[in-house]
């Protein structure tokens, strides 16, 4: 296949084309065009029509999003231009080059006031600007495309919560967890991996894809010490309300993600988060 895959430079998008330039099924080799947001900022209809439109791709792994919560909340112009309508205009540019796309989409679709993990069929009620922009970029995808709803991504690259414990706790600084939100760590390596196996077999719908456990943002950022050989006591919980600046983005208190459909469908689940968490902690702190 020819795939194209936008936000290739995010911490995502390097791992989506890392899989695909890889060994596939039967030893194949699919060609893979990375477009980081210098080569094609999706917010521009015309840049979406001219580099979609000339690569002439198979598939478009749409990655590329503005993941600061807190930044959406106080920029909600910038939020649905990339989003909602960067996808938009990279779903017609898919469509009129004939290409299925798969949208990279988000736990904060959910207000969190579930007492379940949330499957694929419950109904979305974002609370914060990134979750509505989000839920509406999923909205532009047509009945062939393919939505990976994920969560708590972090990976080698770029910025992240396993980044951002390990620096602390790493220079003797203490840190205070909220320990009543709660959801799903998700490996980038591995989520790649599942967004590769679902558009190589051009399996449309929505599917939620996390490595599997549920956690909290306090619990999470323990094992992160305790996998560094580090002393856990490091790391202390207190409530989102005690959080101190408060954020300008409502969090959900509870998205975990019910990967239901790779389930039901016979699909391999992704590891527990626990053994990607042991690999990539091995990986950064060697």
């Amino acid at each position: 296949m020819r795939v194209l895959v936008t936000g290739a430079s995010g911490q995502l998008g390097r791992e989506v084309v890392d899989s695909f330039s890889g060994p596939i099924s039967g030893g194949s080799h699919h060609e893979v065009l990375a477009c980081s947001r210098d080569r094609l900022d999706v917010g521009d209809r015309d840049a979406c029509m001219q580099v979609i439109g000339g690569a002439a791709p198979d598939a478009v792994v749409h990655a590329a999003a503005w993941t600061d919560v807190d930044g959406c909340q106080t920029d909600p112009d910038r939020a649905w231009r990339v989003n909602a309508l960067g996808t938009r205009n990279v779903a017609e540019a898919a469509r009129r080059a004939g290409a299925r796309v798969c949208y990279v989409s988000t736990d904060y679709v959910f207000d969190g006031t579930a007492e379940h993990p949330y499957t694929e069929w419950d109904d979305p009620n974002p609370l914060s600007m990134y979750g509505r922009s989000k839920r509406a970029g999923e909205a532009e995808l047509g009945p062939d495309d393919t939505v990976v709803r994920t969560s708590w991504v972090c990976g080698r690259h770029g910025r992240n919560f396993v980044k951002t414990v390990l620096g602390l706790v790493s220079a003797g600084k203490s840190m205070k967890v909220v320990d009543d939100q709660h959801g799903c760590p998700s490996f980038a390596g591995d989520l790649a991996g599942m967004i590769c196996r679902l558009v190589v077999a051009r399996r449309p719908g929505l599917f939620h894809v996390t490595n599997q456990g549920a956690t909290t943002w306090y619990r999470f950022a323990a094992d992160i010490v305790a996998a560094a050989g580090l002393d856990p006591a490091l790391v202390t919980p207190i409530t989102t309300a005690e959080l101190q600046p408060a954020r300008p983005a409502p969090r959900p208190a509870n998205s975990v993600l019910d990967n239901a459909a790779l389930r039901l469908s016979g699909l391999p689940l992704l590891d527990d988060h626990h053994v990607p968490l042991e690999r990539l902690v091995k990986e950064l702190t060697a």
